[in-house]
């Protein structure tokens, strides 16, 4: 993979973690729940979050905000026209 490939997957990966992160820290959950967050590449250069181990608690948070997200009028119609 060249070098440049690699800094744009790796550029791609912060650039869909930090939100996740950041959306994390306005449900309250803790720093150390944050860092489970990091960025990835596969050999072949495709960027990925990996999620590592999180308690079922902060995971029933996150799995109600985006519930409550989803039933939301206003994201539901903006995610409608996106949905395969």
């Amino acid at each position: 993979m060249e070098m440049q490939t690699w800094r744009d997957s790796r550029s791609r990966a912060d650039n869909a973690t930090n939100p996740l992160r950041e959306a994390l820290a306005a449900l309250g959950l803790p720093e150390r729940v944050r860092r489970h967050l990091q960025p990835m590449l596969t050999h072949q250069g495709a960027p990925f979050v990996h999620v590592r181990m999180l308690s079922a608690e902060h995971v029933e948070r996150i799995a109600e905000a985006l519930r409550i997200a989803a039933e939301a009028p206003s994201l539901a119609a903006a995610s409608s026209g996106t949905r395969s």
